[in-house]
């Protein structure tokens, strides 16, 4: 069983060799998946009226919606960024090292700096920036702390768990093919 891949206005979505996507997640037009990076179960990336880009050894954690702004705002993951369960990413971007947790929502041209953390069930309103080593919470989120050095460096922490776990189920299904 593979994920449903859809073609939309001549774009297809463009996936590293290495990266694993799970196969109820829906990768549709113009979407580019980075090395190492993990699309999980039952996610939807619907890059049809503009762009949706996730770097390296980032994961979109099982039911996660990213999508965009016709004519207006793509979608841009950096290169290790953990994104929970659940969570509505939309036309936003997330630098380097950024935080989404679980259940949250982060609107049209909000920015997370690398090493900055968004909390389980908050929404960053459009245009907000979450800057580096804050942790924003509520509705609508606002800066509820700063971020310890320790807490910072486990964001990668993270990131790394989830390159090991999507690098097992390839392995799985390469061995499965033979």
């Amino acid at each position: 069983m593979k994920p449903l891949l859809r073609s939309y206005k001549g774009m297809t979505p463009k996936i590293a060799q290495d990266a694993f996507i799970a196969e109820n997640a829906v990768l549709i037009g113009d979407v580019e998946i980075g090395a190492q990076s993990s699309i999980w179960y039952g996610c939807v990336l619907r890059g049809d009226v503009e762009k949706i880009r996730i770097g390296a050894r980032s994961n979109i954690q099982d039911g996660t919606i990213v999508h965009v702004t016709a004519d207006r705002f793509g979608t841009y993951i950096g290169d290790d960024v953990l994104v929970g369960h659940n969570a509505v990413i939309h036309g936003c971007t997330l630098e380097d090292g950024a935080f989404v947790g679980m259940g949250a929502v982060v609107l049209d041209g909000a920015v997370i700096e690398g090493g900055a953390m968004v909390a389980a069930g908050a929404l960053v309103t459009p245009g907000k920036r979450v800057k580096s080593g804050e942790l924003w919470g509520g509705n609508p989120a606002k800066k509820m702390r700063d971020l310890s050095a320790e807490q910072i460096a486990g964001l990668k922490l993270g990131t790394d768990h989830y390159v090991e776990v999507a690098a097992e189920y390839l392995k799985a299904e390469k061995s499965k093919k033979k």
